[in-house]
């Protein structure tokens, strides 16, 4: 079964775990999922099933919607509340003040990644690494934040919403946050609401067409060069200039490079309609 859903992910499960329960629901046996959420965080996972998986790095999957709320006063290494060490209290804060440092986050262009996530390292995942006790360096990366709403605040609970590229991590993110209101907190609760055009309706099926990433091409030559996967001809496209294209026959999709005199299959003849 070939099919490309949003599902809604509960907390404190992995997206693994969760994946294996929607591969029983639907008696599949091949699936997958892209954008992998922490334990601890709920809410959109897009997933395929069957020959779909092929599709995950054509999606258009950004910008990233998420609503955080920070547990002022809670220690934790792993800046959420899976590994909470001790709860101090903290001085209460001002509305103005919050609000103030969520919309300067917007100015931010680079962060450090927390240890405990799902980058690799060494071809690790950096959370087994950190849970270990073994010591490795995050390196800094380029990041958007899109927007930053102030959402409420219950001292000691402030909740608030972000908009960002991907590679953005919201517990860093949030550990920004903290430090400009000069304090200190984690995460207990954590919501993907979107990623680019996805968002949660019930599971129904997508269609591929919709929501892939490419500019579309034109194949001139004989079809059936394509359909028995062969040697394609940089000519022969409407299109010539380097670059990775869709090519839609009846109902097919297949995916190619153009890259200087060569042309390269990436996915050829998936079923789609």
């Amino acid at each position: 079964m070939n099919r490309l859903f949003v599902a809604y992910k509960p907390p404190f499960i992995s997206s693994h775990a969760f994946l294996g329960r929607l591969k029983r629901k639907y008696g599949v046996k091949k699936a997958g999922f892209s954008g992998t959420l922490d334990p601890i965080a709920k809410g959109v996972l897009i997933v395929a099933f069957g020959n779909y998986t092929k599709l995950f790095r054509f999606l258009k999957k950004a910008p990233k919607k998420y609503k955080a709320t920070l547990w002022l006063g809670a220690v934790s290494d792993g800046f959420d509340i899976e590994r909470v060490q001790e709860v101090i209290d903290t001085q209460k804060l001002t509305i103005d003040e919050i609000k103030k440092e969520i919309s300067a986050l917007k100015n931010l262009t680079s962060q450090t990644p927390p240890k405990f996530s799902a980058k690799w390292i060494d071809g690790k995942r950096a959370y087994d690494l950190a849970r270990k006790g073994e010591e490795f360096d995050m390196k800094s990366v380029p990041v958007t934040i899109y927007e930053a709403d102030f959402i409420n605040y219950s001292h000691p609970f402030l909740t608030f919403e972000a908009t960002v590229s991907e590679g953005a991590y919201i517990r860093s993110l949030a550990q920004t946050l903290c430090q400009n209101l000069n304090t200190i907190g984690a995460l207990s609760s954590l919501e993907r609401i979107s990623e680019g055009g996805f968002v949660f309706e019930g599971e129904k099926p997508l269609h591929i067409l919709d929501h892939i990433n490419l500019p579309s091409n034109s194949y001139n030559g004989e079809m059936k060069n394509i359909q028995i996967g062969k040697k394609l001809k940089k000519e022969d496209f409407e299109i010539q200039e380097n670059g990775v294209y869709k090519i839609i026959q009846e109902k097919n999709i297949s995916v190619i490079e153009i890259n200087d005199e060569r042309v390269d299959y990436l996915i050829n003849q998936l079923e789609i309609f």
